[in-house]
């Protein structure tokens, strides 16, 4: 076979896996297009429906995707409506113990189970992990003779004990395999010098492990800011709902719904998790990755 059939073949099979790399890229960019697409239609709509005035929604006139008069009447009323205004205070309050509960116990956790090495500490991390799997719908009718022992049935304080039960075992898992992928060097070297568990786990686990914490602890705002069944099922006076259960408490009544200010009670709602996200979310998956690798 001549050089230049050789040199001839390779330029054809070169330029076929050129071709298929543009066909592969324009497939991907197209698939994007559509997924990209459709996520955006309900915020959008969302956007849209909340600076519609109610009467323009009832009249069911126009394209249900432009508004007529813009209106920032729907916002204007659930940020002086006094009962928004305690729902709010009422999920950032949770959120935040939630939050401060759920690392406290992970961390701890995830470090003795991780690091320490007692015997069945293996089995254990695999069971913390499996109870993550566990359905909140299954739990919340033996949570709720628990919350009425307590007397805490309708008091949003019952929130604070609860939300934990679905953030900590997620989050001890992201936390085992981020302690998991410190070197062994470290603890030793640590040891050596006379340090005790509380010192390592303070002094080196926490800074080196910190995307890992920050992963945890947006999962656990996640979970406590927008939960529904447990405030819907413990919760049923106004001074003592969060935004979740709040927002439809209020504004449905029967088979009236304020559309325009549900909308724009979900945008208001969803601002934190937003920001939050925006300026996290290289750490947040970073975490996960690191979770799902490790331990």
């Amino acid at each position: 076979m001549s050089a230049t059939t050789m040199e001839s073949r390779a330029a054809k099979r070169a330029n076929s896996l050129a071709r298929q790399r543009v066909w592969a890229l324009w497939g991907s960019y197209i698939a994007l297009g559509v997924f990209v697409i459709i996520f955006l239609v309900p915020p959008f709509y969302t956007i849209i429906t909340s600076l519609k005035t109610s009467a323009e929604i009832s009249a069911q006139s126009g394209s249900p995707w432009m508004v007529k008069d813009p209106t920032l009447e729907n916002f204007w009323y659930l940020i002086t409506y006094p009962n928004f205004q305690i729902y709010y205070l009422n999920s950032v309050m949770i959120t935040v113990l939630t939050v401060v509960i759920s690392m406290v116990i992970s961390i701890l956790a995830a470090f003795s189970l991780s690091r320490m090495g007692f015997w069945g500490s293996q089995a254990l991390s695999t069971g913390v992990f499996l109870t993550y799997l566990v359905p909140p719908s299954l739990l919340f009718i033996p949570l709720f003779q628990i919350v009425g022992m307590l007397g805490l049935i309708n008091s949003v304080w019952c929130l604070a004990l609860l939300y934990p039960t679905l953030a900590v075992p997620f989050c001890t898992w992201i936390m085992i395999g981020y302690f998991s992928s410190i070197p062994k060097e470290l603890d030793e070297a640590a040891l050596i010098d006379g340090a005790g568990y509380l010192q390592m786990l303070f002094k080196i686990f926490i800074p080196v492990a910190m995307p890992g914490i920050i992963a945890a602890t947006i999962f656990a705002f996640t979970v406590a800011w927008g939960a529904f069944l447990y405030p819907l099922a413990y919760l049923y006076t106004s001074n003592q709902m969060v935004l979740t259960v709040g927002i439809i408490s209020d504004l449905i009544r029967g088979d009236v719904f304020q559309w325009g200010k549900i909308m724009a009670a979900c945008l208001l709602a969803s601002l934190p998790p937003i920001v939050i996200y925006a300026f996290l979310m290289d750490y947040y998956v970073a975490g996960l990755t690191a979770g799902a690798t490790k331990g």
